[in-house]
């Protein structure tokens, strides 16, 4: 068994599972886990109780050099046993694949960077621009724990102008030709608590009550039920471009009078893929958790929805709420919006010496040098750095055993699981990019 792949399982048993309470996550098993790897030790930043993150930082050789920052995290998310054909945390190997969680997001590729910058930490080799390795805490909660207060404590240990992370997606199925995505930026994160307010009273005589819940759900119904807002960037018509779909599919793609129409077209034979379609075309708000009342025979004096709002380029809370507000119709003037987060959009461009080092890379493993830029649905927390005017990508390279379509299935889905082949296809790609960029 090769270190890498032992690697990623030792970090999947380690189960760092994060609830988002403080008291969870429990990354300090997988920075004593890191630490025991590099055989260095790592300073260590510590915001709260077991919610650890760990970096390095090497110095370079040439001080008028790139600097290049490596930040995967190590916390993953909760899991549903019964739902699973093996040990959610076993991390076993069965057909190839790495069964667990977090295989997928991010363990794969926080082994893989580990591993190809082991060298670097250990003095072995010297890289001509700063290196800087952060495996850190608390991503799957927003970074409160983690990302967010390191960047804006220790900027002096952590700044870069580049940085790799997630997301490492395999090749897209519709392709004209095979390339490597390359996540290049990522929607804004608009998360908001919605709060209603009522009188209580005996819930035998409901009639002119006024419940706050009622108040929620006519809200809450609203959102659901109102148009989400298109936007077609440009990172969205560049993708389009290349994929490998009759002409009148691509035009309506891009269309946002059409597009809608053709996400049902490609829903009737890939959901899941219709799914990211949907997600990097739209404003995208999920109402996802509800509490009201305190007592089944009282009438609820107060309710509170949560809500996860994802906003493509270009949209701002001002925006984000003036849909909110216009979706909940006659209840908007008894439903408050309170920002739980508020972080916009965050791309990074494509003419710089990390894209071609990350381009000669896949030549090296693949023989060819197609990259394809994408956005993606989720958060990460490269968006911290980019705020920062860090340059920040995610890519990695898998077999065919899993497609594009398939892995978005698996993040936070049952049976996550990544191929032995693909960690080590990464790993070996992460080797080249750090040869070609550092050396």
């Amino acid at each position: 068994m090769s270190e890498v792949i032992e690697l990623l399982q030792q970090l999947i048993r380690n189960e760092c599972v994060n609830y988002g309470t403080i008291e969870s996550g429990h990354e300090y098993r997988s920075v004593e886990t890191l630490q025991s790897f590099f055989g260095v030790q790592g300073e260590v930043f510590e915001p709260a109780p077991g919610r650890q993150s760990l970096i390095y930082r090497i110095e370079g050789s040439d001080p008028d050099a790139p600097s290049l920052a490596l930040v995967p995290h190590t916390d993953v998310v909760p899991v549903d046993p019964a739902g699973w054909t093996q040990d959610p945390f076993g991390a076993e190997i069965v057909d190839g694949f790495v069964f667990g969680r977090g295989a997928i997001d991010m363990l794969n590729v926080t082994s893989a960077l580990a591993y190809a910058a082991r060298p670097y930490i250990r003095g072995e080799r010297r890289p001509r621009g700063d290196l800087v390795f952060a495996a850190v805490a608390d991503e799957e909660a927003g970074g409160v724990y983690g990302a967010m207060p390191l960047v804006e404590d220790r900027w002096d240990l952590v700044n870069a102008d580049y940085l790799l992370t997630e997301v490492a997606y395999p090749p897209v199925s519709y392709a004209k030709e095979r390339s490597v995505p390359v996540a290049v930026g990522e929607k804004g994160v608009f998360w908001s608590i919605l709060r209603s307010k009522g009188t209580p009273g005996h819930g035998s005589t409901p009639f002119g009550s006024d419940n706050a819940l009622r108040k929620m759900v006519e809200a809450v119904h609203g959102i659901f039920s109102e148009h989400m807002p298109v936007a077609i960037i440009d990172e969205w018509e560049s993708f389009v471009a290349t994929l490998d779909l009759d002409d009148d599919l691509k035009s309506a793609l891009v269309d946002p009078d059409q597009v809608d129409g053709a996400i049902e077209r490609i829903a009737a034979n890939d959901p899941l893929f219709a799914k990211y379609v949907h997600a990097v075309t739209h404003l995208t708000i999920s109402p996802n958790m509800m509490n009201a009342g305190m007592k089944a025979n009282v009438i609820a004096d107060d309710a509170k929805t949560n809500v996860d709002i994802r906003a493509l380029p270009g949209m701002d809370r001002s925006f984000v709420d003036s849909h909110l507000y216009k979706a909940m119709g006659n209840a908007r003037d008894e439903v408050d919006i309170e920002p739980a987060q508020d972080l916009e959009a965050t791309v990074s461009g494509t003419h710089n010496p990390l894209w071609e080092a990350i381009a000669d890379g896949v030549e090296h493993v693949e023989g060819h040098r197609n990259l394809l830029p994408i956005l993606m649905t989720v958060g990460t927390d490269g968006r911290f750095w980019r705020t920062k005017g860090t340059v920040a990508y995610g890519v990695g390279l898998y077999d065919d055993r899993l497609d594009f379509s398939t892995m978005l299935g698996l993040f936070h889905g049952h049976d996550e699981r990544v191929s032995v082949e693909s960690v080590e296809r990464t790993t070996r790609l992460y080797e080249q990019v750090f040869e070609s960029f550092l050396g």
